[in-house]
């Protein structure tokens, strides 16, 4: 038996970093992944593919990891780096993009997310896991973040 969970996300803030830099670093997934908190392993299946292992996390008797791979685009000229999940690939699907806008003196963020995980638990279980998987996930995005703003030098 499994549950699924959706999370949809999304978050803006503006940071004193230059567009160029924040493109870099949000572009180039192995440097923006070190800024993801309980990432377990990040690996690079080819052809802008990357997979996905986070750290384990407990809930009670239970503990639940999150695998998953997604396909990434740059697109520097529209300031955008998306992501589509990959089929097949661990146990969940992560969609996502980044719209960086440049602001002369400060860069504007925008970040959507949205992921549907399948976990192999009962039904009767969802009203009690869906819930603190929905917000250990929002505590990470919201840490990953908070480090970005940090390495962007602080938000406007």
């Amino acid at each position: 038996m499994t549950i699924n969970v959706n999370i949809d996300l999304g978050y803006e803030f503006e940071v004193n970093a230059s567009a160029k830099d924040v493109f870099d670093v949000l572009s180039d997934v192995p440097t923006s992944a070190s800024f993801f908190p309980k990432v377990d392993k990040l690996t690079d299946l080819g052809s802008d593919v990357y997979r996905w292992e986070m750290a384990k996390i407990g809930i009670a008797q239970i503990n639940l990891q999150t695998i998953y791979a997604s396909k990434y685009v740059a697109n520097r000229a529209k300031g955008t780096v998306v992501w589509t999940p990959v089929q097949g690939e661990g146990n969940a699907l992560v969609s996502g993009s980044w719209k960086i806008t440049d602001k002369k003196t400060s860069t504007l963020i925008v970040l959507q997310i949205t992921g549907d995980l399948t976990l192999p638990l009962p039904g009767l279980m969802k009203m009690v896991v869906a819930p603190v998987v929905e917000a250990e996930f929002e505590k990470m995005i919201e840490q990953y973040i908070a480090n970005l703003t940090q390495r962007f030098g602080g938000e406007v």
